[in-house]
């Protein structure tokens, strides 16, 4: 069995039209149903719909044979025990510093503080930076911190631009641009490489048509 872990959400919207080119195809609605598990029109391939950090964690340690994530959370997590396959173009976003409007340019103080979700992602930037930053870890809300004093600036992913604005925010600095990535859990690629690479050369025909 092989089994593919998927991220929730829009990551999991953009992912299922390239599983389905490359001949995977859910046997019942995914968006409809409250299951993790699901089978495939393949009886040797499965499918986990997972938060984005779980997905590399199942991944990992051998539970799930691949799967597709952000960079972001690549970035965060570093990786470890897992090759990078392919920038699947999707899911499409920049992750960037943000704080309140008419603050952008302002010089960094001393030291600053940062909310986020990003603490390994904002402790390398901002040292890279050479500003010193005590980083407030938050799963959420992260707009609302500059509003409410609780930090001077948050690093987030970034789409249109409009939950920023709608809160009083504006972007300042760039970090990186992010898109959705198929990877592999290292030893199951010695394994299975043979089923992993067909599936893998079909996700990236996909893509690139």
């Amino acid at each position: 069995m092989i089994t593919i872990a998927l991220t929730k959400g829009r990551i999991l919207k953009d992912t299922l039209p390239l599983l389905s080119a490359a001949g995977i195809v859910p046997e019942e609605d995914i968006s409809k149903s409250r299951k993790l598990v699901f089978a495939t029109n393949r009886p040797d391939v499965q499918l986990l719909v997972l938060r984005g950090a779980d997905v590399l964690t199942y991944i990992r340690y051998g539970a799930a044979d691949m799967g597709v994530v952000g960079k972001d959370m690549l970035m965060e997590d570093g990786g470890a025990q897992l090759y990078e396959l392919h920038d699947l173009g999707i899911a499409r976003c920049r992750l960037m510093t943000a704080t309140k409007k008419n603050q952008t340019g302002i010089a960094y103080q001393s030291r600053i503080k940062v909310a986020t979700k990003y603490v390994n992602i904002a402790q390398r930037y901002y040292a890279e930076q050479g500003v010193q930053a005590d980083i407030i870890k938050l799963y959420g809300g992260m707009e609302l911190a500059p509003i409410m004093g609780l930090a001077d600036e948050i690093v987030d992913i970034v789409d249109t631009g409009k939950t920023l604005v709608a809160n009083g925010l504006e972007e300042a600095n760039f970090i990186a641009d992010i898109s959705s990535r198929l990877v592999a859990n290292k030893a199951s690629m010695k394994v299975k490489h043979a089923e992993l690479k067909v599936i893998s050369d079909a996700i990236a025909a996909a893509v690139s048509e």
